[in-house]
Order: structure tokens, then C-alpha cells, then sequence
């Protein structure tokens, strides 16, 4: 990091400088005070000193850092402290302005205090010298006299609201976003109807100045009517021309609002989405490499569900940390209970032993998808013999059908489709890894069962298992995922099709009663089940709206390969509005640990029916694994069911 020497040069300081980090927002004047951009902007402090700060700002507009260089605007400010509800404010003016680059494209501003009150500006330095020099000297007397709890718990607190507010901005931002787009909407409708307007009243002047030049010169009575005509019709045109430019300035101002706003939405989206991957490792069991599936149910609280771990590998595959991922492979592959082969439902994560004693064909094949993606990141091929161990029970299990399909378990006799699409998914993986024609061999035998089962419907495009025509929207999310467009096609299944028809059966608007916030928000997202066959009405599920939102990045994707973008688009724009809908869901951890970190629920109602089987999970503040890992899947665009070429 550049020392401030380098960054101020000497006859700049009239006041002792102390580095020390605070979110500030800011926005631009003008001497009179007059606003040049309405939006806040958002900075950090470098330092501070009692005369003025040292601003540091990401990625600012070119124009905005042109004005601080020139000095011609002045600064209003927000500073935010932790340990107030209410910023400090105030009016300042640029001393110097500097362009730093590196990891991060930043933007430097020395500003000086031109408005700010005495006891604001007495008690922003009591904090930062506070931070400077109280915390080095109590952290010292703590560990001498034992109150290292009480440090801890401070810290704890002031992480936990530093996290809340994020959510909250987050939370903010999009709202705001949202109803700068649908004004941007509006103001476009307005502009198309006064285009039409417009040029239908020039047709029309046409009509009557043709009318007009084809009368003979004698008929001075119908010539003077239709030049009356004319220039009704000349004004009116005037003054359609007057309100369309309006509202076409109307619409600049609409747009550029929108764009700082999602230019806002982009940088918090990535820091809450960064403290979500930080929640699901800071939950990790250091002995058992587990993780609790759902933090804040009492029940189920030490649970690890299989699937969930599988998720996780992937996870931690997909973002480099592969010791968290051996931790759980070494669990599955040394210490978890296995019956014939088939790995349980879930374990405890304290101790790793058995928490129920039911085995399904689904998380036995994820927990082998994620092998293979984790041997697919790091080429390190450790577990590849689990991962075959794996694919020998489920061939057994196969072999036992003649029409190649796969059932759910050892103990039950109903196939689903949405096992058999993850069954496709890893002997595919397996088959490129290991080159063995056997695997490629099950894989189409699968994916043959599934087409003759489950696809063979015209009104119904993908049915949950064989004889099972309930709708499960997983199934036609994982049909992108697993099969991918191309594949669908040749097999004569139109993936267009198949999301329009989950999108017309489980897309729903529910009310969201947010834990972390006084207000109800709208959220719309997918539903587990059509909300016509449910008396709980309509809710929304992370985990499965984030699967539809990989699913429109396959297909934005595809289409761009396949030259059409306007297709290409269109499903870009449906992945945006699903991935900010479920930013409006993101919860803080309740738990000590979770310090407030970022997290999904599993659902925007808990204690509900899916629809399947199961019901969602207790508790309004409870945080969920398999939902939060999806959504990360969503925001980076990785599939969890094929290999990235």
C-alpha cells in the first residue's frame, strides 16, 4: 500500500493525518450549491486529519473525476461511523485530485473542510484516534487481565452491523433500481406514442397538402379551408414535436439515474455476494470438514445433508480453496457410514456419525459430480476411486432396470427424473475423465430411459419420474443444466419450450416479510410446484429460482454461439432480474459465528409444503446451504453439472 508521503505532497498538510478506513458517500455541487448529479456516489476514507480527508473512490466516471481535477465542484459528504446511527456531514473542497492504478482502479481526493460542525468534527477524530491508539492499548490490558471475551464480543458486533448494513444498501439499491427501471419503461411508452402521434399527423399533413395541390387554382373556398387545415394540423405538429422532446429529455435523465444506480448495484452485489462464500466457510467444521445445512433450525441444526456437502466441494473447488474441499472428500472417502456401497441422506457434522438412515440415488450422484468437477479444477485424481466406487453401486442399481433407468434408492420403487438427470450428468463427467467407454455407455442409456419416460409428453415437457406428471421445477432447470440446448434439439426437445413452460406454471410474486428489515418486499422468483395445485399459495425458492438463472446463462450462452443475439440477450435480461430478485432475499447470519454474514434462506415462507415430499425448514432467520451455494453458482455463471470446457 503507498505510504501518504508518496500520495500528499508536504506543504498540503496543516493537520496530523491518520489512516484509518470509513465509507463516506458523496455527491457533487456546485458553488451555488447546485447538484450536478442527484445520485450518491461511494468512497472510502484514506486517511483523515481535523482539517480534511483523503477520499479513495473506485471506478468513478471519467467526466466526475475530470470535475474534482479541475476543482470545480465541491463536495457534500456523508461520513459513516460504526458506532453511530447517524453520518457525520459535510461541505468540503478539492485540494488536489490523483489517478492511482493497479490491482484496483482508484481515484484519490484531497479534500478540505469548508462546513462541518465543531462537535461532528471533535467527535469523528475522538473515533479515529479511538481507532489509532484505544484499541492497540485495551487489547494489551485484556490479554493481561483475561477480557479477551469482551474484545471479541465488541469486534463480533461491530463485523456483525458492518454486515447488516451491507445487506441493507444492497436491499436499498435494488429497490431504488427497480423502480428506476419501471420509470424508464414508462417514460419510453410515452416517447413511442408521441413517435406515432407524430408521424401520423405528418401523413396526415401530406394527405391534405396533396389534397390541396390537386384542387383547380377557381376553387379559392375548399383551397383557403384545406390551408386552415394545414396549419391546425402544422401546430398541432408543433406542439407534439414541443412534448416529445421533453419527454425524451425526461427519459436521458430516467436512463442515466438507471445507470448510476446499477453501476451501484454491480459493486454491492459483489461485496454481499463475497461475504455469502465467506458464511458458507466460516460454518465448516475444522474436525469434520461438515458444514450445517441449515443454520437456525433448531431440529436439523447439527445436520449435514449429503447433497448440500456436494454443493459445497464444488464450491470451494470453483474458488480455489481445495483444502476446505479435501476435508469433505476425505470425510466421505475415510470416516462417513455407508450401507452396501450407498453413502446416508446426512451425518451429523460434530461428529461425523449417521443423522438419518435413508439413502437416495440423488445425493450419492452429486457427491460423485462433485468429484469429478473438484478432479476437474485441480487435475488431482485422489479421489477418483471413490468417485468409480460410486458409479459401480449406481450401475448395479441400473442394471436392475431393463430400460436403463435408475430408482430413487435401494429401499423404494419410484424413479425420479431429477435423479436420473444428475445420473446422466455424472457418468458423462465420469466417461470424460477416465475415457471408459463403460460410463459413456450409462450415460445414454439414461438419458434414453429419460427421453422415453419423462420427455415423451406434448403438453407436458418433462415429467417428475416415470407415471408422474407433477410438475417439479427443478427438473426442467436441470434439463438445460445436465442435457444442455444442443443435445435437447437433437433429441427433439425445444429447451425454449421447456422454460417457457416452467416459467408460465411456477413463476410467482410473493411477499417477502425480510428478518432483517421493518418493510415487506415484493420478490419474484420460482415456486417448487405450480401455485394452483398448493393451498399455501404462491413462495419462492432460492435454491431453484438460482437453478432457472444458470439455466438462462446456458441459453444466453448457446444463442450467442448460434448467432442470434437478440435471443442471446433476452435470456441475459430474464438471468439479471432473477439474480437481483434473489439479492433481495439475502438474510444476515443469525449465529455468533456467522458474525452477520450474508446468506440465502431456503424459501420466502419456512414451515411450508413443497409440494414434493418435504416441507421448507423452521425458522424466519434460518440460513441455507444449498440456497446460498446455488445463488453463487447464479452470479458466476458455473453449472454444477457439466464440466467447463
Amino acid at each position: 500500500m503507498l505510504r501518504n508521503k508518496k500520495l500528499i505532497p508536504a506543504e498540503h498538510r496543516k493537520y496530523l493525518r491518520l489512516d484509518t478506513v470509513l465509507p463516506v458517500q458523496f455527491r457533487l455541487e456546485g458553488d451555488a450549491e447546485e447538484i450536478f448529479i442527484s445520485a450518491w456516489l461511494q468512497g472510502f476514507t484514506n486517511n483523515i486529519g481535523r482539517g480534511g480527508i483523503c477520499l479513495a473512490i473506485n471506478n468513478l466516471d471519467e467526466r466526475f473525476f475530470d470535475l474534482l481535477a479541475q476543482k470545480k465542484v465541491k463536495l457534500s459528504l456523508e461520513i459513516d461511523l460504526p458506532v453511530s446511527r447517524k453520518p457525520i456531514c459535510a461541505k468540503a473542497s478539492v485540494v488536489w485530485a490523483k489517478e492511482i492504478f493497479g490491482d484496483k482502479h482508484q481515484y484519490l481526493v484531497g479534500i478540505h473542510y469548508e462546513q462541518i460542525l465543531a462537535s461532528q468534527n471533535s467527535r469523528l477524530m475522538r473515533y479515529v484516534w479511538v481507532k489509532k491508539l484505544f484499541v492497540p492499548v485495551v487489547l494489551a490490558l485484556v490479554l493481561i487481565l483475561g477480557f479477551g471475551l469482551g474484545i471479541n464480543s465488541y469486534l463480533s458486533f461491530k463485523l456483525t452491523r458492518h454486515n447488516k448494513l451491507l445487506i441493507e444498501k444492497l436491499g436499498e439499491v435494488l429497490e431504488a433500481s427497480s423502480t428506476a427501471k419501471q420509470k424508464v419503461e414508462e417514460v419510453v411508452v410515452q416517447r413511442q406514442y408521441f413517435q406515432a402521434k407524430l408521424k401520423a399527423l405528418q401523413e396526415q399533413i401530406a394527405q391534405v397538402e396533396s389534397q390541396k395541390a390537386s384542387i383547380e387554382a377557381g376553387d379559392l373556398k375548399q383551397i383557403q379551408q384545406l390551408s386552415e387545415t394545414i396549419s391546425t394540423l402544422a401546430q398541432e405538429k408543433l406542439d407534439l414535436e414541443g412534448k416529445l422532446v421533453l419527454v425524451q429529455q425526461k427519459e436521458n435523465r430516467a436512463s442515466q439515474e438507471l445507470i448510476l444506480l446499477d453501476k451501484q448495484k454491480l459493486v454491492l452485489e459483489k461485496a454481499n455476494f463475497d461475504k455469502m462464500y465467506q458464511w458458507l466457510k466460516i460454518h465448516q467444521n475444522n474436525r469434520t470438514g461438515l458444514v450445517a445445512s441449515f443454520e437456525g433450525d433448531k431440529e436439523i441444526a447439527n445436520w449435514s445433508f449429503t447433497y448440500d456437502l456436494a454443493l459445497l466441494v464444488q464450491a470451494y473447488a470453483y474458488f480455489g480453496d481445495f483444502d476446505r474441499a479435501r476435508k469433505i472428500l476425505d470425510f466421505f472417502a475415510n470416516e462417513a457410514k455407508r450401507e452396501n456401497g450407498w453413502f446416508l441422506n446426512a451425518y451429523y457434522v460434530d461428529d461425523g456419525s449417521p443423522a438419518e438412515f435413508v439413502m437416495h440415488a440423488g445425493p450419492n450422484l452429486w457427491l460423485g459430480l462433485a468429484i469429478m468437477q473438484y478432479t476437474h479444477f485441480t487435475q488431482d485424481r485422489a479421489y477418483l476411486g471413490l468417485a468409480q466406487s460410486i458409479a459401480e453401486t449406481m450401475l448395479y442399481l441400473q442394471k436392475q432396470d431393463p430400460s436403463g433407468g435408475l430408482r430413487g434408492g435401494p429401499q423404494v420403487s419410484w424413479y425420479s427424473t431429477e435423479h436420473n438427470l444428475d445420473a446422466y450428468a455424472f457418468f458423462k463427467a465420469l466417461a470424460e475423465v477416465t475415457q471408459k467407454p463403460l460410463y459413456a455407455a450409462a450415460a445414454e442409456k439414461t438419458l434414453s430411459w429419460i427421453v422415453n419416460n419423462t420427455y415423451n409428453s406434448k403438453d407436458l415437457p418433462v415429467k417428475r419420474g416415470k407415471g408422474d406428471s407433477t410438475i417439479a421445477t427443478d427438473t426442467y432447470a436441470w434439463s438445460i443444466a445436465a442435457v444442455g440446448p444442443e443435445k435437447l434439439l437433437e433429441l427433439g426437445m425445444n429447451p425454449d419450450q421447456i422454460l417457457e413452460f416452467v416459467e408460465e406454471n411456477c413463476s410467482v410474486e410473493v411477499n417477502f416479510k425480510h428478518p432483517d428489515a421493518p418493510q415487506t418486499v415484493k420478490i419474484k422468483g420460482f415456486d417448487f410446484a405450480p401455485q394452483r395445485h398448493t393451498a399455501r399459495g404462491g413462495v419462492v425458492s432460492s435454491e431453484w429460482t438460482a437453478q432457472m438463472v444458470v439455466s438462462y446463462k446456458i441459453m444466453e450462452e448457446f444463442y450467442l454461439k448460434q448467432g442470434d443475439p437478440v435471443k442471446s440477450a433476452s435470456y441475459g435480461n430474464k438471468a439479471a432480474v432473477y439474480l437481483s430478485e434473489l439479492g433481495k432475499m439475502i438474510i444476515s447470519s443469525a449465529s455468533p459465528s456467522g458474525q452477520g454474514e450474508g446468506c440465502l434462506p431456503y424459501a420466502t415462507q419456512d414451515q411450508v409444503d413443497t409440494g414434493h415430499g418435504w416441507s421448507t425448514p423452521q425458522g424466519s432467520h434460518t440460513g441455507s446451504v444449498s440456497g446460498t451455494t446455488y445463488t453463487l453458482f447464479a452470479y458466476h455463471g458455473f453449472n454444477p453439472l457439466a464440466l467447463k470446457e
